[in-house]
This record gives structure tokens, C-alpha cells and sequence, in this order.
């Protein structure tokens, strides 16, 4: 089986439970900052909807050049979020699938500010940089949902939120 195939599956799956918890973000607490360090809502949510279109760029081309004046995705409402979330993981799906395993295996570099941060294979640049890189920021965004009172969505089991329903319709 390809690797691409392989894949698939957990892309998918991470899609769908991103997907999820991007639909609970609050469209009036975007704005929003747990901490004075932190980035707000809007752009957490708008950074976990970009991740996406990493992998793209990771099949597409040979290495990305990050100069530190990238101006960062904020959506202005839900469906900006939604829309562009669904766009780049369409995207990205489409560059998986079609991607070789030669493809998979070519060297891919990530520099920023002229300094070289990581060069690995394709294939583990999506593992990483965009699978677990993903996940980590959708985990801060469950955090921010929940300080925010919002109901999280279970990822891989039901949520404690989702459990109260189930227990309430005695499941």
C-alpha cells in the first residue's frame, strides 16, 4: 500500500475532530486572551485552520522560507473559519493522495528568518509539522473553549460534556 494511502485515514479522522471543535469557537470571543502572552482566540482557531495547508506546501514544494513578516490568518466570523479550514484541508487531502512515495521520501526544509530549522523527509513533516503540530493547537483551543464555558466535543471517546448528555439520556 502507498504511503499516501496510509495516510489518509488518521488525516481524515484529525480533520473531522478539528473540524468539530472548530465549529464550537465563539463567534463574540474571538478577541479573547487566557494570558497576556497568549494569542487570542481568533487567531489560535485561524492558526488550527491554517495547519492544514502546511501539508500542501510540504508536498508542493521543495522547502518554505518563513521571513517573520507572514501576516498571520484571523478570521472575522465562524463561516471565514469554517470556510478556510474546509479549503485547506480539501487541499491538503488532494496533495496526500496524490503525493508518491517517492514524493513522500524527498528531503523537505523548513527555514525561518534565514536559519535552518528543521530537514527531514515529506512524509515526516506531515506527521509532524502538520498531524501533531495540529493537535497540539487544537488541545490550546479546547483549553480556551472550555475557560469560555463552550462545550467541547469529544476527539477520540466522548467528551465529559458529551458524557453528561449520555448519562442524562441514559445511555
Amino acid at each position: 500500500m502507498p504511503i499516501s494511502q496510509m495516510l489518509l485515514p488518521e488525516f481524515d479522522q484529525e480533520m473531522a475532530n478539528t473540524r468539530k471543535m472548530l465549529e464550537r469557537v465563539p463567534e463574540d470571543k474571538l478577541n479573547y486572551k487566557p494570558h497576556e502572552k497568549s494569542m487570542t482566540l481568533g487567531r489560535l482557531a485561524g492558526h488550527v485552520a491554517e495547519v492544514p495547508s502546511y501539508a500542501t506546501a510540504a508536498i508542493r514544494l521543495d522547502k518554505l522560507e518563513m521571513t517573520g513578516s507572514e501576516k498571520p490568518f484571523q478570521p472575522t466570523s465562524k463561516k471565514e473559519l469554517l470556510e478556510s479550514f474546509d479549503k485547506f484541508a480539501a487541499e491538503a487531502r488532494k496533495a496526500i493522495s496524490t503525493a508518491t512515495d517517492e514524493d513522500l521520501g524527498k528531503i523537505w526544509s523548513l527555514r525561518y528568518a534565514g536559519k535552518q530549522v528543521f530537514s527531514m523527509p515529506r512524509v515526516a513533516v506531515l506527521r509532524s509539522m502538520v498531524m501533531s503540530h495540529l493537535i497540539h493547537h487544537r488541545a490550546q483551543l479546547g483549553v480556551y473553549l472550555r475557560m469560555n464555558n463552550v462545550e467541547i466535543p469529544g476527539m477520540y471517546g466522548p467528551s465529559a460534556d458529551e458524557m453528561k448528555l449520555w448519562q442524562a439520556q441514559g445511555a
